[in-house]
């Protein structure tokens, strides 16, 4: 018979700081447990509760293992007492996360809730049912993914929610926080995913195994959770040295000018459609200048991303990092002061930066609400 669950259905009275990490877990990973326990010490939290789906509307049924072995891999990776997997969500009959965030207000009315996401899911979050509902009555924290991470702090939820975000320092205190209010960790990442370990073919039965016992897990899938940890360098008295962000020096105008100048050549070759160029300065801490532009095809986007970061290599710009690649609707190419989004029709309509930094950006925003 499988355990009860530890959380009652029904509620109690606890006084708790929880995070809430709800998702399909199909199946749960190193990496999960990787990020549950990031967020329970950075956040302070007394808790986390892995919050196993009965199924997500985003998400394709085909491939979906049962409710019962994604929750018995939760289980696997969670330890019962700070971290919690559970299938309250089918229990209260929820679906939805404004829903199931209502129901746990009402019965842990003196618990703290924190809902917990990946930066896929903030890129993703408009998508969502009444997401600016969500954010309005729980503050959130995101953890860095890779491969999402510009796009997600570029995405038109980050930029709606900009006057909301608070300083890495206040994370301690996120659960006290009146919404809308969240923080994006810099937090040591993990690469593992659920969709790498289905297509590697390991059935949930495997993973189970090689979760419950690390020591059987295959080297080519050890990740950062389950290596060695790599002890901090300390400074004279013995303390962990802090190391500090480095700066952005910023760039001469003359030298914007003449890189937006090799990107819209190089985008005109490829036969781009309705490039944008948006002028960031004084509005945005990322970057200067923003440029978008439409492919019609997975090929020409491609095509138009290879090229483009040639060009800015032989313009003598020696860091450019493409993110989204291989298929994506959405690609952008982070050129220091200057990003590049590059869309498909579709994903360009749906996410519309420009709107979020056009002619509508002085509209209200939920973070001043």
């Amino acid at each position: 018979m499988a355990p009860p669950d530890p959380l009652p259905r029904f509620g109690d009275r606890r006084r708790a700081r929880i995070g809430l990490l709800g998702g399909s877990f199909n199946p749960a990973h190193a990496g999960h447990r990787h990020i549950a326990e990031q967020f329970r010490r950075r956040l302070r939290l007394d808790q986390v509760w892995l919050l196993v789906s009965p199924g997500n509307p985003l998400k394709p049924e085909a491939g979906m293992a049962p409710l019962a072995a994604r929750l018995a891999s939760a289980r696997a990776i969670a330890d019962g007492r700070r971290l919690r997997a559970t299938d309250l969500e089918a229990r209260l009959g929820t679906r939805f996360t404004r829903d199931t965030l209502r129901l746990l207000r009402l019965r842990f009315p003196r618990a703290r809730f924190v809902w917990l996401m990946g930066a896929d899911i903030l890129e993703q979050l408009p998508r969502w049912r009444s997401w600016r509902e969500i954010v309005r009555k729980v503050p959130f924290a995101v953890h860095p993914r890779p491969s999402y991470n510009a796009r997600a702090r570029t995405s038109p939820a980050a930029m709606t929610l900009r006057r909301a975000l608070r300083a890495q320092h206040l994370a301690p205190a996120l659960a006290d926080l009146p919404p809308p209010a969240w923080v994006f960790l810099n937090a040591a990442q993990n690469p593992a995913s659920a969709s790498a370990l289905r297509g590697a073919e390991i059935d949930l039965t495997e993973g189970e195994r090689a979760i419950a016992h690390p020591k059987q897990i295959h080297p080519k899938q050890i990740t950062t959770a389950t290596a060695a940890p790599v002890k901090p360098p300390r400074s004279a008295s013995g303390a962990p040295a802090r190391k500090r962000a480095p700066r952005r020096k910023p760039t001469p105008q003359a030298e914007i000018e003449r890189l937006s100048a090799v990107i819209a050549a190089s985008l005109e070759d490829d036969k781009a459609e309705n490039i944008t160029t948006i002028d960031l300065a004084g509005r945005a801490a990322f970057a200067e200048r923003m440029i978008i532009a439409t492919g019609l095809a997975d090929r020409q986007i491609e095509a138009m991303a290879t090229h483009l970061r040639e060009k800015l290599r032989e313009a003598g710009l020696r860091r450019v990092s493409v993110e989204g690649q291989g298929g994506a609707s959405w690609v952008l190419i982070d050129a220091g002061d200057i990003i590049v989004h590059l869309f498909k029709p579709d994903a360009r309509a749906l996410y519309n930066l420009e709107k979020m930094w056009g002619v509508d950006l002085d509209e209200p925003e939920i973070g001043v609400i």
